[in-house]
């Protein structure tokens, strides 16, 4: 399944975070950060924390795009 983090990345840029303070407030490793970055799935937990920062539904920081590539290299 394919998801894509764009919605997320939004947010954390109209607040003014960078990858490295977003990674800090919600306390996830570099390696989780990278696959975010990448589009690549994270667990629940992870998003379960962005959601408690940006004070949201999951559907404001993530969004299925089937089959579509997003960001992924192969």
């Amino acid at each position: 399944m394919d998801f894509s983090y764009k919605k997320m990345w939004r947010k954390a840029f109209e607040e003014g975070l960078n990858k490295t303070q977003l990674r800090d407030s919600i306390g996830i490793s570099n390696s989780c950060l990278a696959k975010l970055s990448k589009n690549e799935n994270v667990s629940m937990e992870t998003l379960a924390k962005l959601c408690e920062r940006f004070n949201c539904d999951i559907g404001d920081i993530m969004e299925y795009v089937g089959g579509e590539k997003v960001g992924k290299k192969d």
